[in-house]
């Protein structure tokens, strides 16, 4: 049996408003699960290239010369 959206949802606002808050918390704490895999993502790549840095494999730049050319750039 497929139920629609709109049944879903005149079943949550027929809960009690503790219940319609732990169904909200529920289901925001459901977003959050892909953009936790996300961000563990980033932490490994940016842990990746300081190490990258550390070990001479990549050069670094001062952040006014490229700020300086992204200005030159955007013109």
């Amino acid at each position: 049996m497929i139920v629609s959206f709109k049944d879903i949802e005149q079943q949550a606002r027929a809960l009690g408003a503790e219940e319609r808050a732990k169904l909200a918390e529920s289901l925001l704490e459901s977003l959050q699960s892909p953009l936790s895999d996300i961000e563990a993502a980033w932490e490994q790549e940016i842990e990746s290239r300081v190490a990258a840095l550390d070990r001479g494999e990549m050069q670094a730049y001062a952040t006014e010369d490229v700020f300086a050319d992204a200005r030159r750039l955007s013109r």
